[in-house]
């Protein structure tokens, strides 16, 4: 069977869905993958065929994939939440798609347009999602698996990241000097952004391998972001939530009321705050475990990737 996967060029769109890919290709399909070419590189080491569909830098349009659907004439089409109108150019082909989630379905007015009917591949574990999207959509259970380039960190530390499109060196450095007071080292993934010197205890890197970074971590400090907040629930670690925009703040409100995080709202970010805040974490350690558990339990990518001729053509 061929199958053909397609996402926003980000991180945070098409990280999320490369377990299934993988597991996809090693249950013996063939996969493509259809992305911007800035997130190429890891998806061409993993062998799974990376393009770019016509002039598609970032999102796809119906009309950018609709050469490549001919082309490759694919079996099943597997869109992440991000790119609706391959929904669109799958459907017009005749070929049956499903919808990949990348964590909650996120808030209405963000700037995404919100996926309408399909069956959905969904990475979100019940206990933290919509309520209204678990009542009606028509939903394949699918475990969260990080997915980063290898790395290794060798004792226990306090992980910050803002991700890649929200950073600042304001908000940084404010979260920065409130972890540096707690003591413990502070690993921080800076997305490029300049910071300048660090205390001895603090190490920033534009780029850190998350998954691994996390699996260390007694506390990770974040933007609320999808791929972080399910990476530490799957890791059993309590989090701190410092929303910038987006989908954060839903995020954000999901983990305070499931007991698993803390968060911090814009107007009420200063370093004694996020000291403050960082030195309670550790009272959401039960709930995150508990999530972690729930996770755990969720069907492999490889059990779903089994399924998956049930769903093309």
């Amino acid at each position: 069977m061929r199958v053909l996967f397609a996402a926003l060029a980000s991180a945070g769109h098409t990280h999320p869905m490369v377990p299934l890919a993988i597991a996809a290709r090693e249950a013996g399909h063939e996969v493509h993958f259809a992305a911007g070419e800035h997130v190429h590189a890891p998806l061409g080491r993993l062998g799974l065929n990376p393009f770019r569909p016509a002039d598609s830098f970032y999102e796809i349009y119906a009309e950018d994939l609709e050469p490549d659907l001919a082309r490759l004439r694919p079996d099943l089409v597997v869109h992440g939440w991000g790119v609706p109108e391959v929904a669109v150019a799958a459907r017009r082909a005749g070929i049956p798609a499903l919808w990949h989630g990348f964590g909650r379905l996120f808030p209405a007015g963000i700037g995404l347009e919100r996926p309408d009917g399909g069956t959905h591949l969904d990475i979100c574990p019940p206990s933290l999602q919509d309520a209204g999207f678990l009542a009606t959509a028509d939903r394949i259970v699918l475990r969260p698996v990080p997915f980063a380039e290898p790395g290794d960190f060798r004792r226990p530390l306090v992980y910050l990241t803002l991700g890649t499109a929200f950073g600042t060196p304001e908000v940084l450095k404010t979260a920065i000097e409130g972890l540096a007071a707690l003591g413990p080292h502070v690993v921080v993934a800076t997305g490029g952004v300049a910071l300048g010197p660090q205390p001895a205890h603090v190490t920033a890197r534009a780029w850190v391998p998350q998954a691994a970074a996390i699996a260390r971590a007694d506390l990770v400090v974040h933007h609320g972001g999808s791929g972080t907040t399910l990476g530490a629930l799957a890791a059993g670690v309590p989090q701190l939530v410092l929303p910038q925009g987006a989908d954060q703040f839903a995020n954000a409100e999901a983990l305070v009321g499931a007991g698993a995080g803390l968060r911090l709202l814009p107007d009420e970010l200063t370093a004694d705050a996020v000291t403050e805040q960082a030195r309670k974490s550790s009272s959401c350690r039960d709930a995150a475990r508990a999530i972690a558990a729930e996770i755990a339990a969720m069907p492999s990518p490889d059990e779903v990737a089994r399924e998956l001729p049930k769903f093309a053509k």
